[in-house]
């Protein structure tokens, strides 16, 4: 299996996170894509190639030129301060509050993001515009006839709406990348979503369109994050009505539990004939990942694989999140692996 991988990762690392009431080394970190980037070269998986500059048109078919803008620019602002800390919002328009856009930095910040887990620094733009290529070259592949392909993005996306930033995610990959094949002459795509966190962006994205069913397996808001959004009775409106399928679990589910509802998502998936598949690919949902509640084991995302194989779809890996370092290269390949084994 091809993967695409840019090392432009690096330029974006945090310094901290406000996790339960402490300031912490954030979770999303360079050394997760080195970790997965260092098990496809340990078993082979295939070549290791780096993106094409598909240039800023794709990404503007997923996100708004006034949000590109502001987060293109906002690091810039920011240093005009004095400042060279990280870049974190402070304060959102919430209930009570009236949605205009101010005109100060901390105040657009505020609103073109839902959290303050997505800091920006001095190469977060960078570092995100490059994942989004990522993506578009994956897909490029497929579209022009592989089987499958592997997007080594790095920060993840399926958290980032159309204009809003939040979870660690800035520009939505997987989203960008289904636009692109729709814009390419595909009919129908099917985005499955296996991240522990349900994909609040990629769902608000296509929520109002039928040519992109999404589907997300994750645990059930009421308790966790992104809180707001990833219950069973969003099924999409207008014409998105009954494209939208999420399957919320309780913390603790395993394989089981976890391999029952993805049955339920695959199924939707072939009713729905998609022409092809984009799979999110969170493996946050490993029973040792720090902010995880769910307890899959390696060997699970071997058969994950195997069943999203069985779809007999052309899929795009898509990574998302996964944050038990030395375990994200080993369920990630896993979930390739398995793939290819059973499509041999």
């Amino acid at each position: 299996m091809l993967t695409i991988y840019s090392d432009d990762h690096h330029l974006h690392h945090g310094r901290c996170e406000l996790m339960d009431g402490q300031l912490m080394p954030c979770f999303e970190m360079p050394s997760r894509a080195d970790h997965v980037l260092q098990r496809v070269r340990e078993r082979e998986l295939g070549p290791v190639q780096a993106p094409e500059d598909f240039g800023l048109a794709p990404v503007q078919r997923i996100h708004s030129a006034d949000y590109l803008a502001f987060f293109k620019g906002a690091w810039e602002r920011w240093t005009e301060f004095g400042q060279n800390g990280d870049l974190l919002p402070y304060t959102w328009p919430a209930r009570t509050l009236r949605r205009v856009l101010p005109t100060s930095l901390h105040g657009q910040l505020g609103y073109y993001s839902f959290d303050g887990g997505a800091p920006i620094t001095a190469g977060t733009w960078q570092a995100a515009y490059s994942a989004a290529q990522v993506a578009l070259t994956a897909q490029q592949a497929i579209q022009r006839g592989a089987r499958s392909a592997f997007a080594l993005c790095r920060p993840p996306g399926h958290h980032a709406a159309s204009d809003l930033m939040g979870g660690y995610c800035y520009l939505n990959n997987a989203a960008i990348a289904a636009q692109a094949f729709l814009d390419q002459g595909q009919k129908k795509v099917a985005i499955l979503d296996v991240d522990y966190h349900h994909g609040n962006g990629t769902q608000s994205i296509f929520y109002a369109r039928s040519d992109v069913l999404f589907t997300s397996i994750h645990e059930h808001p009421e308790a966790e994050f992104p809180f707001f959004l990833g219950y069973a009775d969003e099924r999409g409106e207008g014409a998105g009505e009954g494209f939208n399928y999420n399957y919320p679990l309780a913390a603790g589910s395993g394989w089981e539990h976890w391999s029952a509802a993805l049955e339920q998502a695959c199924d939707e998936i072939e009713r729905y004939a998609a022409d092809i598949v984009v799979v999110s690919l969170g493996v946050d949902t490993f029973k040792d990942d720090p902010i995880s509640q769910f307890k899959l084991d390696s060997p699970d995302y071997l058969a994950m694989g195997r069943r999203i194989a069985r779809l007999g779809k052309p899929t795009l890996f898509v990574m998302e999140g996964g944050y038990a370092v030395e375990e994200i290269g080993i369920n990630a390949v896993n979930v390739l692996e398995g793939f290819e084994e059973a499509v041999q």
